[in-house]
């Protein structure tokens, strides 16, 4: 009878969970905060488990591990900025080049600006004689040719001495042709000039389309090679972070050693021997398989602003701790209804919510890889798990910190 209703019950709490469950809203994170900030000023007071050397030899394992894949990242970023410190010297004397080709071209603009300039004062000097020339060449070479050959006869025939007649007819002809030599000469020197100009102009223009040219390659090239000084700084950034968390990995793979050491001699090993969280950052495996049905800041009108995320999955499927830790609160949380939290030192936690059942007590000491408890309904009502992260007590996007898949 017993083991019945106990089933009923397990069968009612799954049948209902969004219509009892209170909201995730502000009030609950603001209780979750408050019970971070009075966890992290007291201490257990129960016991861990104290460790064995099975574990210990594992913990060694994975700090070693862990380290060399520090070290290879930290290779492979060294390698990365010595490219791109290559490639920002390369677009360096790229935009060198480019600045010379500028200014070449620049020059060259400038020069067939001063022929353009110097060909339109040509013809327009030019055309100013031509207009001051022209009424009387005009008014002769009308009367000229209006007349006819009377014209030359009459003046002829004026000459009083026939011996001036032959000097007399070859004035008149080097007169019409110093006329029409005039008019042509004109026209021919138009012609060259406006010609020329035409040339010069089209100079100009393959000279303005070379400079524009010119700009848009040494902007790109500027614009890169901020880009990859961009790049340097935050591979420079990640690097600081790199030997920073190698630095604590070391601190705690020396205290690993340390208990492996007095485990070897018989002597009291330390019970609290474990390796921080922030080392393992892009290395944490997923606490149960699934997919992201919510992401990290998400803002739902049920809970408001997400600090975690929810993992879509079958219900009764199990979670998982993701590193090792002590179990810092195993219950009921408003808002978060079965909850386990993990305490992993340094101000980290990791949050298991929306549970169907918990599988470990407060103040024990949890494997990364343990059971803490099985998926249940989440608060949209979606079977699946509410997981979160703190680290130095604010929550970050899991995503960044649970293994690439």
């Amino acid at each position: 009878m017993a083991s019945r209703s106990s089933e009923r019950k397990r069968t009612q709490s799954r049948q209902r969970p969004q219509r009892q469950r209170p909201r995730r809203g502000s009030i609950a994170r603001v209780v979750i905060l408050a019970f971070f900030a009075i966890f992290a000023c007291s201490a257990f007071s129960s016991q861990a488990q104290p460790p064995d050397r099975a574990r210990t030899e594992a913990l060694a394992r994975r700090a070693t591990e862990r380290l060399q894949a520090l070290q290879r990242e930290a290779d492979r970023l060294a390698s990365e900025e010595r490219s791109l410190l290559n490639d920002v010297k390369k677009l360096e004397v790229e935009r060198q080049l480019r600045a010379e080709e500028l200014k070449r071209v620049e020059a060259d603009a400038a020069r067939v600006q001063a022929d353009l300039d110097a060909t339109s004062a040509r013809m327009a000097a030019l055309e100013a004689a031509s207009r001051a020339e022209t009424p009387e060449l005009r008014a002769r070479l009308v009367e000229i040719y209006k007349l006819g050959q009377a014209r030359y006869l009459r003046l002829l025939l004026a000459t009083s001495d026939l011996r001036q007649l032959g000097q007399s007819t070859r004035t008149v002809a080097a007169l019409a042709k110093l006329d029409r030599d005039r008019i042509a000469s004109h026209a021919r020197t138009l012609a060259e000039l406006q010609r020329e100009r035409t040339v010069l102009q089209d100079r100009q223009a393959q000279l303005a389309a070379a400079r524009a040219a010119a700009e848009r390659a040494s902007a790109a090239a500027q614009r890169a090679a901020i880009a990859r000084n961009d790049l340097i700084r935050d591979i420079d950034r990640r690097r600081d972070l790199n030997a920073q968390l190698a630095g604590e990995l070391q601190s705690a793979q020396q205290r690993v050693q340390a208990a492996l050491r007095d485990l070897a001699t018989g002597a009291a090993a330390n019970d609290s021997v474990s390796l921080p969280l922030r080392p393992f950052r892009g290395d944490i495996p997923w606490p149960v398989a699934g997919t992201i049905a919510r992401r990290f800041g998400r803002t739902t009108s049920v809970s408001g602003a997400s600090n975690g995320i929810e993992i879509a999955a079958a219900e009764g499927a199990e979670a998982r701790a993701v590193h090792d830790g002590v179990v810092a609160f195993a219950g009921t949380f408003s808002g978060f209804g079965n909850l386990v939290i993990l305490d992993h030192g340094s101000q980290s936690f990791s949050l298991y919510g929306d549970l169907l059942d918990i599988a470990v007590k407060k103040g024990v000491r949890v494997e990364r890889g343990q059971r803490v408890g099985a998926v249940g309904p989440t608060s949209s009502g979606a079977d699946g798990l509410y997981f979160e992260l703190r680290v130095d007590g604010q929550p970050v996007d899991p995503l960044q910190w649970l293994r690439k898949r």
